[in-house]
């Protein structure tokens, strides 16, 4: 599958500081803020830095430094957070997946108990 990016999509935009977020962390491979229309009590997006699209775009392009930093960032965004009784990690992917933004994003949701997360 080829892969194009579009440079223009709101997080791309965040990135370049375009556009105003509410940041929780920041290395140098990702940065993660709170999500405009929270879901739960905790709700933080992480974005990698780089122009990757989607979960298995990232997975298969991106550097295994960008990816250890990535994953990273998320470990401190649930230290940050609290989230020690749990929290769920979720990237939806293309249109199946209802992915909004077409920039990988991991969504972290926590600070409650969130129930199932798909019924029968």
């Amino acid at each position: 599958m080829e892969f194009i990016y579009d440079d223009q999509n709101i997080f791309a935009k965040i990135l370049r500081g375009e556009i105003p977020n509410r940041t929780v962390y920041e290395n140098d491979f990702a940065l993660a803020f709170e999500d405009i229309a929270p879901q739960a009590p905790v709700h933080v997006l992480v974005i990698p830095k780089g122009a990757y699209m989607s979960l298995d775009h990232f997975a298969r392009d991106a550097s295994a430094e960008e990816q250890a930093g990535f994953f990273q960032a998320v470990a401190e965004v649930c230290r940050i957070s609290g989230l020690v009784d749990g929290f769920r990690g979720v990237s939806n992917t293309r249109v199946h997946g209802v992915q909004d933004v077409p920039h990988y994003h991991m969504h972290i949701l926590g600070g409650r108990p969130l129930g199932r997360m798909l019924a029968d």
